[in-house]
């Protein structure tokens, strides 16, 4: 990408979605590096961060979809104002990714769907295992449903690729969306 396209890219919710494991937050925190290095103005919302801040937001279906709402009203507002939204969420359900599509202005998905064999081999928090001894309640993809997303804007799986790869995969769409 030139210094022309940099400068011409427009502010987007970048919206990395995928079970755990599956390299969303390492490509996300990447691109947001480099968004931020080309000097875009440039936040990263990431699930387990805003989770510390909403301690009490739980796994069910109904608290799953009210958590990706609140956050994507927040990436809407971001987004509205100019900013660029990196955010990683599993967000495993198709009608509240629809739901924040239909608040933001300009929104990507950017589905990584590395599958669940390989996001279980990575799994360095042990949480695969204690969810399928039971331990963990309502997982993504072992006791609870992943909806895969209906026409991503982007697919990465990150099963054979290098982190470096799966962000240039982001930043030549984005390229792509310049007029």
């Amino acid at each position: 990408m030139n210094a022309e396209q940099e400068k011409n890219l427009k502010p987007t919710v970048l919206w990395f979605t995928g079970l755990s494991g599956s390299g969303k937050s390492t490509i996300s925190e990447e691109v947001y590096a480099r968004l931020k290095e080309q000097g875009y103005e440039v936040e990263h919302l990431d699930g387990d961060a805003v989770r510390e801040v909403f301690p009490k937001t739980g796994f069910s279906k109904e608290e799953r979809d009210a958590h990706v709402k609140r956050v994507g009203f927040i990436a809407s507002l971001l987004q509205k104002h100019g900013v660029f939204v990196v955010a990683s969420f599993i967000s495993p359900y198709q009608d509240a990714r629809d739901f924040v599509r239909d608040m933001c202005e300009d929104f990507t998905v950017v589905h990584i769907s590395t599958p669940l064999e390989v996001c279980e081999e990575r799994d360095v928090k042990g949480l695969y295992e204690q969810a399928r001894k039971g331990e963990i309640d309502n997982f993504t993809g072992i006791s609870d449903p992943y909806e895969e997303p209906e026409n991503p804007e982007l697919e990465i799986d990150t099963t054979n690729i290098s982190v470096e790869e799966g962000v240039q995969m982001v930043f030549d769409y984005l390229e792509s969306q310049v007029n």
